[in-house]
């Protein structure tokens, strides 16, 4: 479904991401983990066409910045970025038809309705809390119903009802064959939920391994995390190309 192929990013002399290159399959949740500043934000911009970058970015076998690669991603971002004189529903209207939705509103009153946001339709973005700015973004994200979806931190700031909701539609997504890329550096806060990770480390991959290959090799996510991050090599599981080993 989305296939980053040695992609490099510098701000000047500063190098962001450096040979990045992972692929993930239909229908699976891959976790992108690593320290804050690792390169995580800037790998999910580039592959939302955010930004200028060397190498190839395809989603669907389509070039991630073309119209029809576009309408196969959603990104639900770190920050929400509201209009401060829309309404909540109008917030929803407004995306609804930049994607050319249709009969879209019962889904955004069903969104509303699961975050909690219900009462809060006629609010201002402004008006809103932080938490309540995050769940409408994520709202904003699911609303047109994207075949892959991009998640880039987004637990933070949730209560806990939030959290878990958002948990169950990434489970359903994934039961309905949608891919998701989840960006955090919270690992407990997707333990439970992935199907592959992808760690990284000074703007590069340090591991890239499946669940299976994971519990294959004895270890979880929280102890390969700080092997790698803490400078303990984990090139047994992982291949030059960015693709996964044996377990």
């Amino acid at each position: 479904m989305l296939n980053v192929e040695h992609v490099t990013k510098k701000y000047g002399k500063v190098l962001a991401c450096g040979d990045v290159s992972f692929h993930l399959d239909p229908g699976s949740v891959t976790v992108l983990l690593g320290p804050n500043g690792a390169g995580k934000s800037t790998i999910m911009k580039a592959i939302i066409g955010f930004l200028r970058y060397e190498g190839d970015i395809t989603v669907g076998g389509l070039p991630n910045k073309t119209p029809d690669a576009r309408r196969l991603l959603g990104y639900i971002p770190e920050m929400p970025s509201l209009y401060p004189n829309l309404t909540v529903s109008e917030h929803l209207e407004f995306l609804a038809r930049a994607y050319r939705l249709s009969n879209y509103k019962d889904r955004a009153a069903a969104l509303l309705e699961r975050f909690e946001l219900t009462d809060k339709r006629k609010k201002f973005g402004d008006e809103l809390s932080k938490g309540m700015q995050q769940k409408l973004n994520i709202c904003l994200g699911l609303l047109p119903e994207p075949k892959m979806l991009l998640l880039d931190e987004p637990m933070i700031g949730l209560d806990p009802h939030a959290i878990k909701e958002l948990k169950n539609v990434m489970e359903e997504l994934r039961a309905q064959g949608r891919t998701m890329l989840v960006s955090t550096h919270i690992i407990d806060s997707v333990d439970m939920l992935w199907d592959r990770t992808v760690i990284m480390q000074g703007g590069r991959i340090r591991a890239n391994v499946t669940r299976e290959e994971l519990d294959g090799a004895g270890k979880t996510l929280e102890q390969l995390f700080f092997e790698v991050t803490e400078g303990v090599s984990a090139t047994d599981m992982t291949h030059p190309d960015g693709g996964a080993g044996e377990g």
